[in-house]
């Protein structure tokens, strides 16, 4: 709704005049949840001043009675809002909040990354240009930061905040896990220390994939989890069934015997970028 201080969304003194339907609003944002179409916001053309009314071209101060609109604005993305240190990155096309000596612009990724990620992070072309697989809903343009995971793959930081208090810990993308695990690898190894299959199970293995590495290995079966001797990981993927090595009574030798696959191990328990 329009106010003299903003919605919701923006702190500012103005209504956006919509290129697309003439109508008067606070922001795009607003506008689209009104409307059955969006606004364009790079095609404002006009705004009108919320003190005085005076419908006049976008800029940041009222030409008839000099109210401020924005202690920012950008006159290419035609944002006008409170202080947040903001910064149009023209790569990225749009204003994300700064300050801008913060973060910097990683051309394959085509996103701007805080500048820690600056040569320590796995480019993925063109990442922001997707929806968040969580929630679905768009990144590059959302007022909602982003995370960046190991992998490299984006997600909303609040999805990313509920996908770990649910205990999830793999990308939704390629099932990598999204933070260092080592601590609780650690863990999984002490309880499957204490926790001894049963004498049928002795000497069972199972092949098995890495979600983490891609390696594929032979390891020992266990209902608490199958850890790569790759990398160590228990971020791993059953592979077939169960492999039972039985001694054969004539030779000696050892056979394998596969009989139907067992019940998969339970999943184990598992920088962020403000834009506007």
């Amino acid at each position: 709704m329009a106010s003299s201080t903003g919605c919701e969304h923006y702190a500012r003194s103005c209504l956006l005049k919509a290129p697309c339907c003439g109508k008067l609003y606070v922001c795009r944002l607003c506008h689209d949840a009104e409307e059955n179409h969006q606004m364009d916001r790079f095609k404002v053309r006009e705004v009108q001043c919320s003190k005085c009314q005076t419908l006049q071209q976008a800029q940041q101060i009222c030409q008839e009675c000099q109210e401020q609109f924005g202690e920012y604005y950008c006159d290419i993305c035609h944002l006008f809002d409170k202080d947040k240190k903001q910064y149009h990155c023209h790569p990225c096309g749009i204003c994300r909040i700064g300050p801008s000596e913060k973060y910097f612009h990683c051309e394959k990724c085509n996103l701007c990354l805080v500048k820690e990620l600056q040569g320590n992070h796995k480019c993925v072309e063109n990442v922001s240009r997707q929806n968040c697989p969580v929630c679905m809903e768009d990144i590059h343009t959302s007022r909602i930061g982003s995370h960046v995971l190991p992998c490299g793959h984006l997600l909303h930081k609040t999805c990313f905040d509920d996908m770990a208090r649910t205990g999830a810990y793999r990308c939704p993308l390629c099932m990598h896990s999204a933070w260092n695990m080592k601590e609780h690898w650690d863990e999984i190894d002490k309880e499957i220390e204490q926790s001894p299959m049963p004498p049928e199970y002795q000497g069972a293995t199972v092949k098995i994939i890495c979600n983490d590495c891609q390696a594929h290995c032979i390891v020992p079966f266990h209902v608490l989890g199958m850890k790569c001797t790759a990398c160590g990981s228990y971020n791993t993927a059953q592979d077939g069934g169960l492999i039972q090595l039985q001694e054969d009574a004539d030779d000696g030798d050892d056979v394998e015997m596969e009989p139907e696959p067992e019940p998969q191990p339970q999943d184990q328990p598992e920088s962020h970028v403000p834009q506007h």
